[in-house]
């Protein structure tokens, strides 16, 4: 699940975020791990994405979420995990820790299973493979 901006890949801002749009990484992703049905959702709008969150939150395995800018200012967003019973992990392509002083900090952290950042699009892959360890 992608928050704002995040439809842009492969054009915004490329050398932060590459050049392959995520429809290309899905298809790596579904390749790689042929056995996991991986859906993807992505929006624009908070709103929407605590509205998918609390759709899937309590009948998957887990969740991969970047929430982009939502990350740094959604209290919305934190209160929306912690109430799920899908495990959720955090997933930054950047390594926000090395951007601007504001990016440092996530609102969601607190209430995701855990956090990868700064490993461009295989974030991802290795969100997923973290979520097919956990013991639900």
């Amino acid at each position: 699940m992608n928050g704002p901006n995040l439809n842009l890949l492969g054009t915004r801002e490329p050398e932060i975020y590459g050049k392959k749009a995520m429809e290309d990484c899905l298809n790596d992703l579904r390749e790689r791990f042929p056995n996991v049905d991986i859906e993807y959702f992505q929006s624009n709008h908070e709103g929407e994405l605590i509205d998918k969150l609390q759709d899937v939150g309590f009948s998957y395995d887990g969740i991969v979420l970047n929430a982009g800018a939502y990350t740094h200012t959604s209290i919305a967003l934190l209160d929306c995990i912690r109430s799920l019973k899908t495990p959720v992990v955090e997933v930054h392509i950047s390594n926000v820790h090395a951007r601007e002083e504001f990016r440092n900090y996530s609102m969601i952290s607190a209430g995701c299973k855990g956090v990868i950042a700064g490993f461009g699009l295989d974030s991802y892959r290795l969100a997923i493979e973290a979520i097919l360890r956990i013991d639900n």
